[in-house]
């Protein structure tokens, strides 16, 4: 029986402004049918972007509120309900996105925003059903998946595998950082179970401006020029690695999915616009140094109290500041 081969959307694009955005994503989305071809009406649709930290803005450590905007737009058009979600290392989610520019875009859209709670729920792989994940995401009609294109000083890079991770609640994730110890292995085929079990209907990954060097947060802009969308989120960051110049085996998240068998081969993706050899990055700048992934005990509790600070001392004091 012959499958289909997985698609991924490659265009350039370089404009946040909304009209040229807007076209950029239609050219994006037309090869796998619009909007429409994901989103029913009355569907309840995550859209699930990087809101990492409200420390850094104008860094492009996060989705831009532009996209963010504008993919709400278009899920509005066929008839879904779109919210926010999103699980930041510190702080809440409504507070990152605030800090980065999102408050029109919430307030013009009314749009809904929360913070991930936890369930367990079955994951592919039995060595990983301890683990939580969202309940929201789960329950979600529709996951529509909006990272950013960012180098990682655990992971590499993180795109679009990487970004489901902010579906793990509030503090648990450093327990999983916890769970894998100092095993870059372990942890990524983590990141792809979540994947799995997430199984994200679209993930659109913003590459106009990435975010290179000492990433997730510590790095800086770089105009890449790039939007990406697929229905396959092991196609589409294998796609990108390409485009970055970027080894498989040195991304722990790409090097599981393929031990996992569930990343394609470069030669088995269909690119209906361009192919990753026209986007070629070849000075794409990755950290200067790897950090070990795990958290020992006095990290997760210096961690969960940072982050407990931040939520319900400094972003209240920073509205009532106003």
């Amino acid at each position: 029986m012959q499958t289909q081969k997985p698609s991924v959307s490659l265009i350039r694009a370089t404009s946040y402004e909304r009209e040229a955005l807007r076209e950029s994503l239609v050219i994006l989305l037309e090869p796998f049918g619009g909007m429409a071809a994901f989103v029913k009406k009355g569907d309840r649709v995550l859209l699930k972007p990087n809101l990492l930290t409200g420390s850094r803005p104008g860094k492009e450590c996060i989705t831009r509120a532009e996209l963010v905007y504008q993919v709400a737009q278009m899920v509005i058009e066929v008839g879904g309900e779109p919210f926010l979600g999103d699980s930041p290392a510190f702080g809440s989610a409504k507070g990152v996105a605030v800090a980065n520019g999102y408050l029109p875009i919430l307030e013009e859209l009314n749009l809904p925003i929360i913070d991930f709670q936890g369930q367990r729920y079955q994951t592919i792989s039995d060595n990983f059903n301890h683990l939580r994940l969202s309940k929201e995401a789960m329950e979600a009609d529709v996951v529509i998946n909006l990272p950013k294109v960012k180098s990682h000083m655990q992971l590499t890079l993180t795109l679009g595998v990487k970004n489901l991770f902010g579906c793990v609640p509030g503090k648990m994730k450093a327990w999983w950082h916890m769970e894998a110890g100092k095993d870059a292995n372990r942890f990524g085929e983590m990141l792809v179970e979540t994947a799995r079990a997430i199984n994200p209907n679209l993930t659109i990954l913003d590459g106009i401006i990435g975010h290179e060097g000492n990433g997730p947060s510590n790095g800086e802009p770089r105009q890449l020029g790039i939007l990406a969308a697929a229905s396959d989120i092991f196609a589409l960051d294998r796609a990108m690695i390409e485009i970055l110049n970027v080894p498989p085996e040195q991304v722990p998240t790409v090097a599981a999915s393929q031990r996992l068998g569930v990343c394609p081969e470069l030669a088995d993706i269909e690119f209906p616009h361009l192919n990753p050899d026209l986007l070629k990055i070849e000075d794409w700048r990755l950290p200067d140094k790897l950090m070990p992934i795990d958290f020992g005990m006095p990290r997760v509790i210096k961690s969960t109290f940072k982050h407990l600070y931040t939520r319900f001392i400094k972003e209240p004091m920073s509205v009532y500041g106003k």
